[in-house]
């Protein structure tokens, strides 16, 4: 019988396997097989072996640059912004009469796309009309104007708070893990004489690993495919300082027609990718039992 399910399993899932053998498994062949090429639009791919993989980490600061700028955004997003998703699923657990209204609006900014966000963002930090500048300089600092998305100083922190705080899907994922959890640990916990916050740090949080392991992955690979918000605000500028990997691949595919070295970029994207899931899955143990 055993063997009978999980054969009929298998044939559920077999048309799902398929597909994504033909739509990724191609795709990912061809992208692997072309980043050992030197490849130019108008051109047949030309075999060089390592040499692109020898010019990235040997020949361009860029490259570093961009890497870099998306380790510090992922340890960002994996730390701050799922503290900021907990912390706000440990508040509106309480079901106070905001509850509904807050998680709705706090909801807002993750259902709206990422172009519109950014498009949102430049006119509220325009230096000339924006809101920000406007209200810095109604409380006295009337010459006060600063190009928030092209000063080298502000860029960075510019674009990072376009996301940063809105941790929306992560406070979800708390918020239904924390309402599955049984009362009556937290009735124990209070006949032992617990208060709120020891209740949720000793009680409520370690349940919650195997969804904070979760949020985490989802935060990390995120940031690991973060590309619409830069484009539209800041194209990676000014000179690199807000740029990232699937930046740095966009622009060496498709303004410097190099699409042999933009491949094998994807291609240390993909590796890193899996490193960066397997990882957290460690750390978090995902997928065993938080009791």
């Amino acid at each position: 019988m055993y063997k009978k399910n999980k054969l009929q399993i298998l044939l559920y899932i077999l048309p799902t396997l398929l597909l994504a053998a033909i739509i990724y498994g191609i795709s990912v062949i061809t992208l692997v097989g072309t980043s050992f090429t030197e490849w130019y639009i108008g051109s047949s791919p030309r075999f060089i072996g390592l040499d692109n993989y020898i010019e990235m980490f040997t020949g361009r600061n860029d490259f570093y640059k961009a890497f870099w700028n998306m380790v510090i955004w992922i340890g960002m997003q994996c730390v701050i912004h799922v503290s900021i998703g907990l912390l706000f699923a440990l508040i509106l657990s309480k079901q106070e009469w905001y509850w509904k209204i807050a998680r709705t609006v706090y909801m807002i900014p993750n259902i709206i796309s990422g172009a519109a966000v950014g498009m949102l963002f430049i006119f509220i930090l325009n230096p000339e009309y924006g809101a920000v500048n406007n209200i810095i300089r109604a409380i006295g600092f009337k010459d006060f104007s600063v190009n928030w998305f092209m000063d080298y100083n502000t860029a960075f922190f510019s674009v990072t708070m376009m996301w940063l705080p809105y941790a929306a899907v992560p406070s979800l994922l708390f918020l239904a893990e924390i309402f599955s959890i049984d009362r009556a640990l937290y009735e124990s916990a209070r006949i032992d004489g617990a208060t709120d916050l020891q209740i949720n740090l000793y009680v409520v949080i370690p349940l919650l690993k195997n969804t904070i392991g979760t949020a985490v992955i989802l935060a990390a690979t995120g940031m690991i495919q973060k590309l619409d918000i830069i484009m539209v605000t800041t194209g990676g500028g000014p000179g690199n300082e807000t740029i990232n990997l699937p930046m740095y691949i966009y622009k060496s595919a498709l303004m410097d027609n190099n699409f042999g070295y933009a491949n094998a970029l994807g291609t240390f994207l993909i590796i890193f990718g899996i490193s960066i899931i397997f990882t957290i899955r460690l750390i978090f143990k995902v997928g065993q039992s938080d009791m």
